[in-house]
């Protein structure tokens, strides 16, 4: 699959124009998911000099795009530039509901789980945890 990747609130903290802190398992998952034979296309608003230090900085973490602001397929069936990076999957901070964790981000892609199926994990999980904690009495636990 292609996947288009933004860089700021994305890949590290929003610090813009300087290059924030990595959110945490970003580079590593990205990582995985070249391992598993994804195309990684970096879409973000940095430009010239901005825009290769943000390359730079993830190439030194092992992470290199197949394509950097442009689209990797040829879409003949296009008359005009839409200007939109063609992708089968879009991470982004300005998600509806923002970022996922980058271990959810990869659990979805990888094990080609919906949304509605990481929620009903993530509601079986914190049931199970609820179960296990012992029940207070009553309003002041005894």
């Amino acid at each position: 699959m292609v996947i288009s990747v933004d860089f700021d609130g994305t890949v590290v903290e929003h610090r813009y124009p300087k290059i924030g802190e990595e959110i945490p398992h970003a580079t590593e998952t990205l990582k995985k998911l070249m391992a598993d034979g994804h195309q990684l296309v970096l879409w973000t608003v940095r430009e010239g000099k901005l825009l290769n230090e943000a390359v730079e900085w993830c190439r030194e973490r092992g992470v290199e795009f197949a394509a950097i602001n442009e689209t990797l397929r040829d879409n003949n069936e296009r008359s005009h530039n839409t200007r939109k990076i063609d992708a089968d999957i879009y991470i982004d901070d300005c998600n509806i509901g923002g970022l996922f964790e980058w271990e959810q981000v990869y659990h979805l892609i990888h094990d080609h789980c919906s949304y509605h199926e990481l929620i009903r994990e993530a509601k079986r999980s914190a049931a199970a945890q609820n179960l296990a904690k012992p029940k207070k009495k009553g309003w002041f636990g005894f």
